[in-house]
């Protein structure tokens, strides 16, 4: 039978709350993003590698589910209390869901990478075969196709 090396624990609440304050899930310190939703290759303050992530798609359905539990309710409360034009409706909650989804998903995004981090998902751990050696920035693969060839 074959042993793994041990490696130490990961706190899953303090690493999802750091991703969710969109900082490394690992220092608690550096920015996660380079940009709204891009990730950073990694962190700029301790080192620690982001690049495994694979968020994918998750977040945006996470802040469908959130952004729908805040505005249908409340929708529905107002339209039960105050019977308000549909017109009034339209420029009071779709501003509202836009602009809570727009905040929502980097945070989300954050703190999904952060559980990511804290449960060795994919290539945060060392052992994992799905680890890939060198980030996007570096790998032959990822680079364009050289145009007109």
């Amino acid at each position: 039978m074959q042993t793994q090396k041990s490696q130490p624990d990961r706190p899953i609440g303090p690493a999802i709350m750091n991703g969710f304050r969109m900082r490394c899930p690992a220092c608690g310190k550096g920015a996660m993003f380079g940009s709204y939703l891009k990730v950073n290759e990694h962190c700029p303050d301790c080192g620690e590698e982001l690049w495994h992530h694979r968020a994918d798609d998750a977040p945006p359905y996470m802040v469908i589910t959130i952004v729908g539990h805040i505005v249908v309710p409340a929708l529905l409360a107002v339209e039960m209390a105050l019977h308000p034009a549909v017109w009034i409706h339209l420029v009071l909650w779709l501003p509202l869901t836009l602009i809570l989804s727009l905040v929502l998903l980097p945070p989300v995004k954050g703190a999904l990478i952060g559980f990511q981090w804290a449960v060795r998902m994919h290539g945060f751990d060392p052992n994992d075969s799905e680890r890939e050696a060198l980030p996007p920035s570096h790998r032959t693969d990822a680079l364009p196709a050289a145009k007109g060839s």
